[in-house]
């Protein structure tokens, strides 16, 4: 029975420790928050993701999440209507809070899965019988497998592969979102004013007590102020100097949040993403941004196939081999649509743009979000 760790406990883990599960395979998640972590934008579902949530048990239940988000409304500074994002833009075909999300898929493995909080990665050696894991406050371990599901700045790929800025592409835009009441009273729909390369985002909540803001603007300098919540806000506060609309109440409104979260829209491309006995998964290895709205999709993708090549292949060189063979276009794919989306910030928003955004392939052939997948289903052992 393979023993496998799993750095990261948000999207791509827990999915990918349901399938190792269910394959007979034993599984550690390390996750340095001290719980399952709350908040976070709302995630969107397209295509095969779909059919995964329904392979996993668990669609019926996301579906009573649902945020029920409708239409977007572009305004200009007064107020006045400029033109409508329908919601399947950003919504896909199903969309959820994160932290419903999150909090399901933990309650889905935490029976089979050993959950280590409050603690990360410090060390990988890899050796002749697996890898040495040495964290920071645990002792350490040896596993078969390593696999890196941490996100956009993930630790396991630093310490396999190399730092970030060999594989991280800025697209040129940083971005925060926060929760605030929801004092517009919106119902299922959001607002959204766009003044030169920044926008700013107000979106209804799921009871429709509360709303979430997202701010969205060009990078004023080639470094963002990590880990300075004073210095992230302080920068967005010079960016929207000067802004109307409901920019100054939403500014206000950033600065008493409990939730604040800030980060650069940027790509993880790689030419591998595995190294020996190490691996990544979702965000870590193959990020498309946020403005790709393909992000818990290829998490959720991607975790299934990992696991069911590694339940298949001889040995995991072939199945790590195959997961990006099976994998690769469709991940492209997905980063061009997010350089597209960063793109398409530069423009002055209109109706015709937008309608040309939802419009089918123009060529009626199917969307890159039906992924043809294997069918694992024979493997499963529980």
């Amino acid at each position: 029975m393979a023993d496998v760790l799993i750095s990261g406990a948000s999207v791509a883990g827990p999915a990918l420790a349901y399938w190792l599960n269910r394959h007979g395979m034993r599984v550690t998640i390390v996750e340095k928050a001290h719980t399952v972590r709350p908040g976070g934008l709302a995630v969107d579902f397209r295509g095969s993701a779909m059919r995964i949530l329904e392979r996993m048990g668990i669609l019926d239940e996301l579906r009573r999440h649902a945020t029920g988000s409708g239409d977007a409304t572009i305004v200009a500074e007064d107020g006045t209507p400029i033109a409508t994002m329908p919601g399947e833009i950003f919504a896909g075909d199903l969309e959820v809070q994160k932290t419903d999300l999150t909090r399901i898929l933990y309650e889905l493995t935490r029976a089979d899965t050993e959950y280590v909080f409050g603690d990360s990665i410090r060390t990988l050696t890899q050796q002749d019988d697996g890898v040495r894991v040495d964290f920071g406050r645990g002792e350490s371990r040896t596993f078969d497998l390593v696999i890196g599901a941490d996100g956009l700045h993930s630790r396991v790929r630093a310490l396999a592969f190399g730092p970030e800025e060999r594989f991280a592409h800025s697209l040129g835009y940083w971005f925060a979102s926060f929760s605030l009441p929801n004092y517009l009273n919106l119902e299922r729909r959001g607002l959204t004013h766009v003044s030169g390369h920044r926008s700013a985002n107000i979106f209804a909540g799921r009871d429709g007590t509360d709303a979430r803001a997202l701010f969205m603007f060009a990078a004023p300098s080639a470094e963002p102020p990590r880990g300075d919540i004073a210095a992230q806000q302080r920068a967005i506060t010079d960016a929207y100097a000067g802004v109307g609309w409901e920019v100054p109440r939403l500014l206000a409104a950033m600065r008493e949040s409990a939730d604040f979260y800030f980060d650069t829209l940027s790509q993880i491309r790689m030419d591998t993403w595995s190294a020996g006995s190490v691996a990544l998964v979702g965000d870590a290895g193959y990020c498309a941004s946020p403005m790709s709205g393909r992000g818990t999709s290829q998490a959720l993708i991607g975790a299934y196939v990992l696991a069911g090549e590694l339940a298949t292949a001889p040995d995991h060189a072939a199945a790590f081999a195959s997961y990006e063979r099976i994998l690769r276009d469709y991940v492209e794919a997905n980063h061009e649509l997010g350089r597209q989306a960063a793109a398409s910030l530069e423009v002055p928003p209109t109706q015709e743009m937008i309608d040309a955004m939802t419009a089918a392939p123009p060529d009626g052939g199917p969307s890159n979000d039906d992924v043809p997948l294997p069918d694992y289903g024979h493997l499963t052992v529980l």
